[in-house]
């Protein structure tokens, strides 16, 4: 029996109770975690934003230790340090042939299987495939990273999603290149990557926008130059601070249609807006056919920072190691499996970076 915070229904109040993990099967791995940081992506699965199969423990962000491993495993042994990879590539697919794991046909498939029961003997899913919201997981080998040498194992969680994601936004999606200038909208845990990210690739103006005038400190902490309270005037603000150009590359982090708009109307003539924020289908935004021939810009969604958690984690690992990257100043709030209802509060209220839960 291990505790986990489990999702009985999509808008449901998540509840603490014990569940009945099995032994790893063939190619599955038993993991204890040390840490899950609480995402986004985590709110928007339990309110039926983005789909998951009910009831569930969700949890995607996490790092922890192998305890048991199936037939067939050999990456990873017991005793081994790992980070959770909740988008796993098959490797066969078309989008894996075309070089792109990131949009993997089968990255989703271990969410769709149960994987443990509840005391009251009901099947529970893993929310996307990982279930980190728990004291222990079963998950298939695939979807477990070795974590390299020289990163502290709570931290270590943020690199499963916050950090690769905001990571891969700068590196592989908007490609910045030293002296650029980058606006960050949305100073949660995915922005602050973005922002320390940006200053590791040595862009010049890097440009916080949020709503809460409490989170300057945490962005110029993390490398922002600047810091601009998001209001009517947001656009107007960031060309003053670029010239009056507007910045070369925007990153929205949020997932407002608003926001989106914002991003783009605020980059340059040919400058790049990459989206990472996850929007409901509702969330609409709409261009002109005359603006996006006259502004020659892009606008490009962004899928788990366009990266290669095989390839990428140990670069950032390195970043860590080297001081570039410091993953503690990320997190705000460090609580257990019952503060993560209040966690999803302040995500909706926009307060804070990454609150993580440490078992």
């Amino acid at each position: 029996m291990t505790r986990a915070a489990v999702l009985p229904a999509v808008g449901a109040p998540l509840e603490l109770t014990g569940i009945e993990l099995p032994e790893p099967g063939r190619g599955q791995v038993r993991i204890r975690l040390a840490a899950a940081g609480v995402c986004h992506s985590d709110l928007s699965l339990s309110n039926g934003t983005l789909r998951q199969p009910v009831p569930a423990v969700l949890g995607h962000e996490g790092a922890g230790t192998v305890t048991a491993v199936g037939e067939g495993v050999t990456a990873v042994a017991p005793g081994d340090p790992i980070v959770l990879n909740w988008a796993p590539s098959c490797g066969s697919c078309h989008y894996c042939g075309l070089g792109e794991p990131w949009l993997c046909a089968d990255a989703m498939a271990g969410a769709a299987a149960p994987y443990a029961r509840a005391q009251d003997g009901r099947d529970l899913y893993p929310g996307l495939g990982t279930a980190a919201f728990a004291e222990e997981t079963v998950v298939a080998a695939h979807a477990v990273l070795p974590l390299p040498d020289g990163v502290p194992l709570a931290d270590a969680a943020l690199l499963g999603c916050a950090v690769l994601t905001g990571y891969g936004a700068v590196h592989h999606s908007a490609k910045v290149r030293a002296g650029e200038s980058v606006a960050v909208f949305g100073v949660g845990g995915v922005g602050l990557s973005v922002i320390q990210s940006a200053r590791i690739a040595g862009a010049g103006e890097i440009i916080a926008v949020d709503v809460s005038e409490e989170k300057e400190e945490l962005a110029r902490k993390a490398g922002a130059t600047a810091y601009v309270a998001a209001g009517d005037d947001t656009a107007k603000r960031i060309r003053k601070l670029t010239g009056g150009h507007g910045a070369d590359v925007a990153v929205e982090c949020v997932g407002r249609a608003e926001t989106i708009r914002t991003a783009w109307d605020c980059t340059r003539r040919g400058g790049r807006t990459t989206v990472v924020g996850i929007g409901g289908k509702e969330q609409q935004v709409s261009f002109s056919a005359l603006e996006i021939f006259h502004f020659g810009r892009t606008l490009r969604g962004c899928v788990y920072g366009d990266c290669d958690p095989v390839q990428d984690l140990p670069v950032l690992a390195g970043h860590v190691r080297a001081g570039r990257l410091d993953l503690g100043a990320m997190v705000t709030e460090r609580i257990g499996l019952d503060g993560i209802p209040d966690a999803f509060h302040a995500m909706v209220a926009g307060r804070g970076g990454r609150a993580l839960v440490v078992f």
